[in-house]
């Protein structure tokens, strides 16, 4: 798939990009470059950097709603709405001051439309034609990311990182690419602050980015790289803090493309490392030997909403038991531990133990489909460092291993090294 033949195209700003005035006033300095390169320009933006937490903090303080009445979830999105709101009007107006035509355009206004899970809301459409209209007239639409509208017309958000999401779904109903600015200059085969040789990647596939912000890359929220992929729609990361020249054109901007497999012609065998310490194992020991039993721990635990990663079964000492393994992240790990524990006799095991003093550690790349020998690589490089793992969850283009958190940086820089990724 090639980018769309069209001057359409929709930029997003992150929170640390829309930090301050003059910050805000860099972003506009960038969106009028582009504009006068030819571009119909859509905007979306995040909230200042920290105003969503403020905000929060905010209805946090309101208290609990009374005895009898439902949770204020509708109201809580008005209140956590309006950063991105702030920012939208201050943007809109930094771009008629430098005599361009803008205009913010409220969620409610596009519309995008969304359930009505207030707090986590997904988006259900996004009607383009009006949008689409004001963007080919020369206007400059800046869109408030995050937030949403019920059909019965209630402001709705789309939950931590939701400002990604709005952006490539607004550049889906507007069948354009979207760029997206925020405090990196791209993806890199591994967070540069482990390793100081991790080099920018010029191109991800959708599945690469996609098994990479679920496993720790924190450059994309996984629903949006989720919505790129399913919408065909082409993202490129680019860093906010570039300036146009004196004459107002754009330098070299670099950054991460990324697109459908298709389009990258060398294709690596791995791309990335990852790591995320955002993980807690819970062992069942001395669990039944049933064969329903796994069954019946994972029923309960999906019912609770509790997502599970890697799962291990060994066998026990004691007769006819075994001991089931299983990974969740961190926040969920107590309330998956009393789940169990309030379980314990009708699941008929021994003892539970919780361990939060772990990391999951993975390797990424479309090229694991067509190459023999990256699980051998992968262990060899960890075994040579005396890092030893606890758990491993494959898919098609990722192995992951779950090892002692003390180690994860090591196993990071060790498996950077062993596939050649300072090289790329």
């Amino acid at each position: 798939m090639t980018r769309p033949e069209t001057t359409r195209l929709v930029m997003k700003f992150g929170g640390t990009s829309m930090g301050d005035l003059e910050r805000i006033r860099r972003a506009a300095r960038i969106v009028a470059a582009e504009a006068a390169s030819g571009k119909k320009v859509a905007v979306v933006v995040s909230a200042m950097a920290g105003k969503t937490n403020e905000l929060v903090a905010w209805t946090d303080g309101a208290g609990p709603a009374a005895a009898g009445l439902p949770l204020s979830d509708d109201e809580y999105d008005v209140v956590v709405a309006s950063g991105e709101q702030v920012t939208s009007g201050l943007l809109a107006m930094t771009l008629r001051n430098m005599g361009l035509n803008a205009r913010s355009w409220m969620g409610w206004q596009v519309p995008i439309v969304t359930d009505d899970a207030h707090g986590r809301a997904r988006i259900v459409d996004i009607p383009g034609e009006k949008l689409g209209a004001a963007v080919d007239a020369g206007e400059i639409a800046v869109v408030p990311g995050f937030q949403g509208v019920t059909p019965d017309g209630k402001i709705t958000t789309l939950g931590r990182g939701g400002s990604d999401t709005s952006a490539v779904a607004v550049a889906a109903a507007l069948s354009c690419p979207c760029d997206i600015y925020t405090d990196v200059d791209g993806v890199y085969t591994t967070d540069p602050r482990i390793e100081s040789r991790a080099r920018r990647l010029n191109k991800v596939s959708f599945e690469e980015m996609l098994e990479m912000a679920s496993l720790g890359a924190k450059v994309l929220q996984t629903r949006s790289v989720e919505l790129a992929m399913a919408k065909q729609v082409p993202v490129r990361v680019l860093s906010s803090f570039i300036e146009p020249d004196e004459s107002g054109q754009m330098p070299d901007k670099g950054g991460t493309l990324i697109c459908d497999e298709e389009e990258i012609v060398e294709k690596r065998i791995v791309s990335g490392v990852t790591m995320s310490r955002d993980e807690a194992r819970i062992t069942l020991l001395g669990l039944s030997d049933r064969v329903d039993a796994p069954a019946d721990v994972f029923t309960r635990l999906a019912e609770a909403n509790v997502n599970v990663d890697m799962i291990v079964q060994s066998q026990a000492r004691t007769a006819n038991t075994v001991n089931l393994t299983f990974t969740t992240g961190r926040r969920d790990a107590v309330r998956a531990a009393d789940i169990m524990k309030a379980a314990q006799a009708d699941l008929a095991f021994e003892e539970i133990r919780v361990d939060e003093d772990v990391a999951k550690v993975s390797v990424v790349g479309v090229g694991m489909r067509s190459h023999a020998g990256v699980a051998q690589t992968m262990f060899k490089a960890l075994a040579d460092k005396g890092v030893k793992f606890q758990a491993i969850s494959t898919s098609e283009i990722k192995i992951s291993v779950l090892i002692d958190a003390a180690y994860a940086e090591l196993a990071v820089r060790a498996l950077h090294s062993a596939y050649g990724l300072d090289a790329v």
